[in-house]
């Protein structure tokens, strides 16, 4: 057994950070055999449990191993319609690899030895992808005469869609955008998963039946009862986390402040680096700041750092983050990533205003940390340090410390019920809401999660759906 993970190539960091390309190479075929000859194919493959819609990870990388690779294909999909998707973004190292044999117990995230489940998930779905690998259905004909309605084209609502379809039930998806993908369009960049490997996979449910119409904003366009009386028996709500959370700071309203999600969607949905190709433009500075420390920050500074060399300004972008990196819920690999392209990161700060001219912001304003005890998170609670005040230049600002929730259709429909944040509540066992024959997942419940829960909690929501019209 080869000890040493095979990792696929990267591109260049000089080379990747003058375009939008994307960064991480899949395997080549005699990576993806060595890599798959790691896995020792435990009797109980605890691998398993760490994935959210519990993919037979056993069982598809042996038939790597065996070079089945369309079978590969196949038992993915019997899980997950989006290998390719999910290859590239799932954060593996706190899930499936975290359990693996190879990493030591009690560790906060995967070992290096663990198996690299993520890239020979992506080796199989480009695969089947690039194969046109048909995927069999099992249609009922009892649910045929079905029609369920899915609010929201992300993750959750794409996997509930295909979940359903696959059965014969007749889907129509509604997505407010004119773009199909949530915030896999809008918040995840090409470098990090490319607009046609995320085309290629929704096509999938469209053969599947799937219809999708954009531009129809649920609780706007079409209100829940009309769409009970235009006869879909059922509807699932994956209406994300669209309310952008700024951090209440004296100056924070000045100009090329912006929130994380509205850069990002200028950028990957809108395509502001191609201006005026596309009309979209974007302001760009000489000393740009993003404050967080998740993947969406990862990608707000990996994105500005790429707009700084397109448009010739020599590239600073720094990161604050108010722990220190151990403590940053970002991928191991996008910081990695982020280090190599030389964005600069400057931990135990915290942002404590900022200050600008003629409107348009110039200073942040920050304080040191030190870590105390451990909050409700599970980290150290970041502490200021008294009289550690320093100020910073700061042309752009993006702020990228969560989203909230997307209150559109819940705040003119007052039967459904949300908690304190805006989120809807459900049945954990069903994931139907306070309405009957209305189901809901992904960050719109409980809040913000990764793209694979997001989809596991749709899994259990399409369970339930079929359940209920087979009832």
């Amino acid at each position: 057994m080869k000890k040493v993970p095979i990792k696929p190539q990267d591109l260049d960091a000089q080379k990747r950070i003058v375009d939008f390309s994307e960064v991480v190479s899949r395997y080549t075929e005699k990576e993806a055999l060595e890599e798959a000859a790691r896995c020792i194919q435990c009797k109980n493959p605890v691998c398993i449990i760490g994935c959210p819609v519990g993919i037979d990870i056993k069982k598809f990388i042996a038939q790597i191993k065996d070079k089945d690779y369309k079978g590969a294909y196949l038992t993915i999909r019997e899980k997950n319609d989006f290998p390719s998707m999910c290859g590239r973004v799932c954060p593996a190292e706190y899930q499936c690899r975290k359990k693996c044999v190879f990493t030591k117990k009690d560790l906060p995230f995967a070992s290096e030895n663990a198996i690299n489940i993520h890239f020979l998930e992506r080796f199989a779905g480009d695969y089947g992808m690039e194969n046109n690998v048909n995927i069999p259905t099992q249609k009922n004909e009892k649910l045929s005469k079905f029609k369920v309605a899915v609010v929201g084209s992300g993750p959750a609502g794409l996997c509930c869609a295909g979940e359903l379809a696959r059965l014969g039930v007749k889907v129509v998806i509604f997505e407010s955008l004119h773009k199909t993908g949530g915030v896999l369009a809008y918040g995840i960049p090409p470098f990090r998963l490319p607009g046609d490997v995320l085309n290629a996979e929704i096509d999938c449910l469209a053969k599947l039946g799937v219809e999708i119409n954009t531009n129809v904003i649920i609780g706007k366009s079409k209100s829940l009862d009309e769409l009970f009386s235009e006869g879909y028996s059922c509807v699932f709500l994956g209406l994300g986390a669209g309310t952008p959370s700024f951090l209440k700071l004296e100056g924070e309203s000045l100009c090329n402040v912006y929130s994380a999600n509205e850069f990002l969607t200028r950028v990957n949905l809108m395509k502001a680096y191609e201006f005026p190709r596309f009309h979209t433009p974007i302001n760009i500075g000489k000393s740009i700041v993003v404050v967080g420390g998740g993947n969406t920050a990862m990608d707000a500074a990996r994105v500005a750092l790429r707009l700084q060399k397109i448009n010739n300004i020599p590239p600073n972008v720094s990161v604050f983050y108010r722990r220190t990196e151990k403590e940053m819920p970002a991928r191991r690999l996008e910081i990695e990533h982020a280090k190599e392209e030389g964005i600069k990161f400057r931990f135990l700060t915290q942002p404590v205003g900022f200050t600008g001219k003629e409107g348009c912001v110039e200073k942040i304003k920050c304080l040191q940390c030190k870590l105390g005890e451990p909050d409700a998170s599970g980290r150290r609670r970041p502490i200021p340090i008294e009289g550690s005040e320093f100020e910073s230049d700061c042309d752009i600002a993006v702020i990228a410390v969560g989203l909230g929730a997307n209150r559109v259709l819940t705040s003119v429909t007052p039967n459904l019920k949300v908690d304190k944040w805006g989120d809807v509540t459900v049945d954990s066992e069903t994931m139907e809401t306070s309405i009957k024959n209305v189901y809901a997942g992904g960050d719109i419940v409980g809040g913000e999660g990764t793209v694979i829960e997001a989809m596991g909690m749709a899994k259990k929501a399409a369970a339930a759906i079929i359940k209920r019209l087979l009832s």
